[in-house]
């Protein structure tokens, strides 16, 4: 392939999904492996439906990603502007065209009356469509003569501009995921291209940007599809069928349970992240939580996305963005639904914490920790992250999971408790935390020697002595090597921690 300029062409509508993130990594993948272009577009010509921020959210979700655009509203480009409310003048001079080669038309029609039209039908058990059996019914120029088109028009009455869909005809698109694909145009409505406003809907809008900024491929969900037969129209209609982009359209993620397409309300249903970041909506259920806030690591967060919808043919699973990009191809994208399997999205963040460098992920828990009231060093962050990462999924676990390493115990498994304490072994077990005391060298190492040879002198096993130093010092038969948890809290945290236990392990076994 040569010459490969994609497009990602989100709404500012409101918090962007992940499945807009998917298709942004998709466009973003094959233009990086042809050396090609890769184009961020803002498609705001419905003014009705934007909200404010929406934009710098997105733009901030893809720096996120890492998905950079070559061209856009930040970085500019020979084929700008790259908002479409900036590129309102466009617009209405190939409406014009389209309605004075016959391929469009001017519709007089008002919401009052198509709403009466409507309930009429549906009264009848019809269901009415706009298109080239009804507008010959309807208040459009193609049931004027030229006289009364134009006195309407230059009075200032309001009108739209109606794509003209030819009937009983056939039109195939052939798509790089689904094959060929022909629809009926008998089936089809004559669409509003150019709304009152003087604004382009969407399908008028991306076609005439698509072409002039010269989109060799339009990659985008599957939810589009029904849409190509009349963006395939005005193609031919403006004479541009001949350069006309490749059509690629992805397969729907679906719901953790595979029935139907994730929605955002399936994110709060299930206190899982459909979103890359946080977005803070007008009430709290326009609130979502993001990826990125939920703990994932960006990274992972593309790994896992870019298997929604493609394999790569091998059992290798983790990759770079340079991986992906040297083993994308639509051809390996497949037509059916991806299940959004969130356990699958853990394992794979859970991979990229245990290839992080320890350094690394302590300065993401900095701030974390600060949030938390921590008081302490990133040395000592990385330090707990080392030990923490292969037990973990998601940054915050490690302070979550390991807040012992910081705060006094806050519950003690009582389960084990009551299974592995002898009451009548304490004076026995305050021996060896005074063993512990008299170490010059409070290390993983000593400590591990010396609770040996306590286990030896006094014929204890491993499942007598471990358990309760464990739960002792970490209040959790879960965690990292004991003796190392022991090292970091040092010998004073951790006599005085063992004192405080065997006082608590007898009032559990034995309740007043």
């Amino acid at each position: 392939m040569s010459n490969i300029r994609v497009r990602f062409a989100p709404s500012p509508t409101g918090a962007l999904h992940i499945g807009g993130v998917r298709t942004a990594l998709y466009n973003y993948l094959l233009a990086k492996k042809h050396k090609g272009t890769f184009i961020l577009r803002v498609e705001d010509t419905d003014q009705t439906r934007y909200v404010p921020g929406a934009e710098e959210y997105i733009l901030e979700a893809l720096a996120w990603a890492g998905i950079t655009p070559d061209e856009g509203p930040g970085q500019g480009g020979e084929y700008g502007p790259y908002r479409q409310s900036e590129r309102k003048d466009l617009y209405g001079k190939y409406a014009s065209q389209l309605v004075e080669a016959g391929h469009a038309y001017y519709a007089f029609d008002t919401p009052e009356e198509l709403s009466a039209i409507r309930s009429d039908m549906e009264a009848n058990k019809e269901v009415f469509r706009y298109d080239n059996v009804t507008r010959k019914n309807l208040n459009n120029s193609l049931n004027m003569s030229a006289e009364a088109i134009a006195e309407r028009i230059n009075s200032g009455e309001p009108y739209t501009i109606r794509l003209k869909i030819p009937r009983d005809e056939s039109i195939t698109v052939n798509d790089l995921i689904r094959g060929e694909v022909t629809f009926q145009s008998n089936e089809l409505d004559d669409k509003i291209i150019l709304k009152g406003d003087g604004m382009p809907t969407y399908h008028l809008a991306n076609i005439v940007d698509d072409h002039l900024m010269e989109i060799s491929h339009v990659i985008r969900g599957e939810e589009w599809l029904p849409s190509t037969a009349h963006h395939l129209y005005l193609y031919r209609f403006l004479g541009w069928d001949s350069t006309q982009p490749k059509f690629a359209h992805l397969p729907l993620i679906l719901k953790p349970s595979g029935k139907g397409k994730l929605s955002k309300r399936d994110g709060t249903k299930l206190g899982i992240p459909v979103f890359p970041l946080a977005w803070e909506g007008k009430n709290e259920e326009d609130s979502f939580i993001g990826f990125r806030e939920f703990g994932f690591d960006s990274n992972a967060a593309n790994n896992f996305l870019a298997f929604l919808g493609w394999n790569p043919g091998t059992e290798q699973e983790i990759f770079s963005m340079d991986d992906l990009i040297e083993s994308f191809t639509l051809e390996r994208v497949g037509k059916s639904g991806a299940r959004f399997d969130f356990d699958k999205a853990l394992w794979f963040n859970q991979q990229y914490l245990i290839q992080m460098k320890d350094e690394d992920l302590g300065k993401k828990l900095v701030p974390l920790s600060k949030a938390k009231g921590y008081n302490a060093s990133e040395a000592k962050l990385s330090k707990v992250a080392g030990m923490m990462k292969e037990r973990v999924h998601l940054i915050p676990d490690i302070l979550e999971q390991g807040y012992y390493f910081f705060e006094p115990i806050k519950d003690y498994e009582e389960k084990m408790i009551r299974k592995k304490w002898k009451p009548e072994r304490v004076l026995l077990f305050e021996t060896l935390n005074a063993d512990f005391r008299s170490l010059s060298s409070f290390t993983a190492a000593e400590i591990e020697t010396t609770t040996k040879a306590f286990m030896e002198k006094n014929e204890l096993g491993f499942g007598d002595v471990l358990p309760i130093l464990r739960i002792g010092w970490c209040g959790t038969m879960k965690g990292p090597s004991i003796f190392d948890v022991a090292e970091f809290l040092g010998k004073e945290e951790c006599s005085a921690r063992l004192n405080t236990a065997f006082t608590k392990f007898n009032e559990i076994k034995n309740p007043s």
